[in-house]
């Protein structure tokens, strides 16, 4: 055995044990409330912190035309005033008490994190719960919020190529479905949301049985279960989320877009529909991403960027969703290199692989790595909880994320082929081109 193969083998099994000895699926701990929310605790005593993170179903894809952009928006007001705790409170309470938040909106969810001391357990349960079923939509702290969103939209698409392109794309490649929705929201319907569409929004989407808890560290199940019948379970269901009916149509043809902007030399982003998370193809799918663009000596990377000046950069990205999605291959062209060469020579890796395959080293390669960064992730407690949340959320059940090794290691070099001849064709792409502006 090749040394580098024996070194990467001893550091996947060495991950393997030490994840194995400390969480089995029998560690998770789930119970539901009443009014529908679900919790998932996973106690960790290693060290005297703790996390919760609140999934809540609610995305750009549960938006129609007029309101774009609210999911994204109640990100910024759940932290702007509720009926105990003023605007900008919620962050300066956790911080006195030594914790921290984050939260970020996607096509599908919005997700709320809270990082804490263990004592600070019943604080975080008072926060969440106070701006779950009391949020403040003062109508002046909407104005501003409005005002700030606004601005990172025109700074997003000012200084981000790929959001420009990713907007675009994206918006082409479905027809129908809501993913054609921009997370941050279309400029017009920014201006015009009314006070009416946020209350509707929030009663609907913020309502308990919409949201999944993940709560792991220095807890118990038991303190756990008591804060959540006093806090949590008085909350009411609000409402019930009208389910997406739409279905996207098989894309039929081949669709291109061209923009333009200051940029120095052309940018290129071509997306095939994929099906959604629970497929059975997504680790291949995944895979073959990692066999594009992950590390120096994956297919696009050597060959447009380490071993030519076709590309200064390459990059894949494939995420979880509910629905049929995108997969996407973003590119800068090098120097003197145009927009159809850059295209044309993804293409020519692509169809390799369709025609040829992959290798057995080069595939146990990139297994290894996803494995390894999977293990990785779960050596802390906030890569528990998002690990535990997205699993159950996006393939059914938090026990998948136990499974997630050996579906990679399952995955064959035959079905890599299958899935890029499948899925990587001309019919079903959208191409999209960033120039740089003429003179």
């Amino acid at each position: 055995m090749r040394l580098e193969k024996l070194i990467v083998t001893v550091l996947l099994l060495s991950f393997v044990g030490k994840i194995n000895a400390q969480t089995v699926p029998q560690d998770v701990k789930s119970f539901s409330l009443a009014n529908g929310m679900k919790f998932l605790v996973l106690e960790d005593h290693s060290i005297p912190t703790a996390n919760m993170y609140l999934f809540w179903k609610v995305g750009s894809r549960n938006e129609v035309h007029g309101i774009t952009g609210l999911s994204h928006f109640f990100e910024h007001m759940m932290f702007n005033g509720s009926k105990n705790y003023a605007p900008k409170q919620f962050d300066r309470v956790m911080e006195a008490n030594g914790g921290s938040n984050n939260a970020y909106t996607t096509e599908n969810v919005t997700v709320y994190t809270d990082w804490f001391q263990k004592d600070a357990l019943e604080l975080i349960f008072k926060l969440e719960s106070d701006r779950i079923q009391n949020l403040t939509i003062d109508a002046k702290m909407v104005e501003s919020e409005r005002g700030v969103v606004l601005s990172e939209r025109s700074t997003s698409l000012e200084n981000n190529n790929f959001q420009v392109l990713n907007e675009l794309v994206q918006s082409t490649s479905f027809q129908e479905h809501p993913y054609m929705f921009p997370v941050i929201g279309f400029e017009s319907d920014i201006k015009s949301w009314t006070q009416q569409d946020l209350e509707n929004y929030f009663r609907i989407n913020y309502a308990p049985n919409n949201a999944t808890v993940v709560i792991v560290g220095d807890v118990n199940l038991s303190q756990v279960q008591k804060l959540a019948d006093q806090y949590m379970a008085p909350i009411p269901s609000r409402g019930i989320q009208p389910k997406i009916r739409t279905v996207e149509p098989p894309q039929n043809g081949e669709k291109r877009v061209v923009t333009y902007k200051d940029v120095t030399t052309p940018n290129i982003l071509i997306s095939y529909h994929t099906p959604e998370t629970t497929n059975r193809d997504y680790y291949a799918i995944d895979l073959l991403g990692s066999l594009l663009t992950s590390g120096n000596s994956s297919r696009l990377v050597k060959s447009l960027v380490m071993d030519t000046t076709i590309a200064s950069e390459v990059f894949t990205s494939f995420t979880e969703s509910f629905d049929p999605y995108l997969f996407n291959i973003f590119a800068v062209a090098g120097e003197g290199i145009s927009a159809v060469d850059l295209e044309k020579a993804i293409y020519k890796e692509i169809d390799n692989i369709t025609a040829h395959g992959v290798t057995a080293n080069e595939l146990q390669k990139v297994k290894n790595q996803k494995v390894i960064q999977f293990y990785r992730q779960l050596e802390t407690i906030n890569g528990k909880a998002q690990n535990l949340g997205t699993y159950d959320l996006f393939f059914g059940d938090y026990k998948k994320m136990f499974e997630a090794p050996e579906k990679y290691q399952n995955v064959t070099a035959e079905e890599i082929q299958q899935v890029a001849a499948r899925y990587f064709t001309e019919r079903n792409r959208t191409v999209g081109f960033l120039l740089p502006e003429t003179k």
